[in-house]
Parts: structure tokens; C-alpha cells; sequence
């Protein structure tokens, strides 16, 4: 009989619609969800797929049940906080499903992926510009449907602009304070707000996969192959990215902290 380890990590769920097969069993044939090999329809099919009305949002349902009980099942906890896999949580129509079944099952905490600044990114791919654009325009649209069933998320977000190659201590520094200051702005006339804000910053630290083993199904995309994740991992440890939080009253928590 085996003996599940306890490292006591705070995690959250990372679903995914988008990519690899399905978890419900009952959706690996037959389903709204997957192709004609059976994989989910990629970051822009199941936008494409979404658009043209043919998404059954009971199977996205199943789905996202499916994958909260394998991570229970795994973990022997509840997920602290859930997103997902390509910001496909934020989707029209996803996002109210989502949002009940986060209720549901008592997780409190998603992500809203709105960077404030990132028009300021100039070096960022049009093409990149233009998809964070439309997911910042849906988390915006998801806001209320969140907020109408209790659900909660840190005042400000970063990724968009400090993913993969892009991350550096001196992005994450501008990214942090371009974002603060402007949240200070607003909330300056309001009465009763505490000087502090919380702040997630999404990451991917890791190594690169290998082709024969990695994905969720058809293998790993190139960003998992590539040297990013790496990359990410050495700035997330680095002495000047620590030193910055240190010298500037930046306290590391989790959901659970908030």
C-alpha cells in the first residue's frame, strides 16, 4: 500500500480546455470538447469553436469537475485557487460555468488576467499584443460574473509581459511598480483602503520537456521544449530579484494569505 508524501506546498488548480485529452472519461469520444483525434482544439480553436456556437458547456462542466476530483484524488486537498490553461476561464460562456462550479466546490480564488501597462510593452510581437488584448477584454467582461458568486482574486496581476524569455528582475521591477502606482491612483480618493495590495505574478518555472514524454497527449509545444521555462526559473531565484523584494517591502503569500 502506498504512502502519499506531504510537502505542504499551497497549489491551486491549472485547468485545461484547451490542450491534450480530456479527463472525464466520458468526453474522450463523442465530445464538443475534442477533435477528430480526440485532443482538445488548441488555444484558438476552442476560441474558434466558441464563437461558432458549438460548445456544449455541460461537457465543460463535466470537465472541470472531473479535473477538481483527479486533483483531490492526487493531492488529498481541495485546490486553494483555480484558473486555467490559455486564460480559457475568462471566455464568454466559459465563465459563468466556471464560476459555478468553482462555488460549488468551495474554491474562492481565481485569476484575473489584466496587467496594467501593457501597452506600454513595446516589445512584445503584434500578434502576442493582439491576443493578450482579447483575454484582457474577456477578464475584464468575467469580473462581475466572478464577483456574483463570491469569488476573489488578488487587486493586481503580471505575466503578459514577463513570460519566457521576457522575464527579467528589471521587467518584473517595472511591471510591479507601473502596476502599483497605478492602483494607488484609484483607490487614493476612496475612504478605508490599506496601503497594500496584493499581486500575482504568473510564472512557468521549469525544465525543457522532452518530446517523447511531455504534453498532455499530442507532446510539448515549443515553448515547453524551449530553454524559457529555464529561463524563468534562474530569475525567480536570483540574488537581484530577491534583494528587490526585500528592499522594497515585498512579502511573498499565497491565497490563502489574502
Amino acid at each position: 500500500m502506498g504512502a502519499r508524501v506531504v510537502y505542504n506546498i499551497p497549489i491551486g488548480l491549472h485547468a485545461n480546455l484547451s490542450e491534450g485529452f480530456p479527463v472525464c472519461t466520458e468526453l474522450k469520444q463523442n465530445s464538443s470538447l475534442i477533435n477528430g483525434q480526440g485532443v482538445f482544439h488548441g488555444k484558438m480553436g476552442i476560441r474558434k469553436m466558441l464563437s461558432q456556437g458549438l460548445l456544449d458547456m455541460s461537457e465543460v462542466r463535466k470537465e472541470l469537475c472531473a479535473q477538481i476530483k483527479l486533483f483531490c484524488e492526487l493531492t488529498g486537498i481541495n485546490p486553494q485557487h483555480m484558473d486555467s490553461h490559455q486564460h480559457v476561464h475568462v471566455l464568454p460562456g466559459i465563465r459563468e460555468v466556471f464560476a459555478q462550479v468553482l462555488e460549488e466546490h468551495r474554491i474562492h480564488f481565481t485569476r484575473i488576467p489584466v496587467e496594467l501597462g501593457l501597452h506600454r510593452c513595446t516589445w512584445l510581437p503584434d500578434t502576442l499584443m493582439e491576443f493578450y488584448k482579447g483575454v484582457e477584454e474577456d477578464a475584464l467582461n468575467a469580473i462581475e460574473v466572478f464577483r456574483s458568486h463570491r469569488i476573489r482574486w488578488p487587486e493586481l496581476y503580471i505575466g503578459l509581459s514577463t513570460m519566457g524569455k521576457n522575464m527579467s528582475t528589471y521587467n518584473i521591477q517595472e511591471a510591479i511598480r507601473y502596476g502599483v502606482c497605478s492602483w494607488q491612483s484609484t483607490i487614493a480618493t476612496l475612504p478605508d483602503i490599506t496601503n497594500s495590495v496584493s499581486i500575482e505574478l504568473m510564472t512557468h518555472p521549469g525544465y525543457p520537456s522532452i518530446p517523447e514524454d511531455g504534453g498532455c497527449g499530442e507532446g510539448p509545444d515549443d515553448f515547453s521544449q524551449s530553454l524559457d521555462r529555464l529561463h524563468e526559473l534562474e530569475v525567480l531565484k536570483s540574488t537581484s530579484l530577491q534583494s528587490f523584494f526585500l528592499g522594497n517591502g515585498v512579502q511573498l503569500c499565497t491565497f490563502r494569505d489574502l
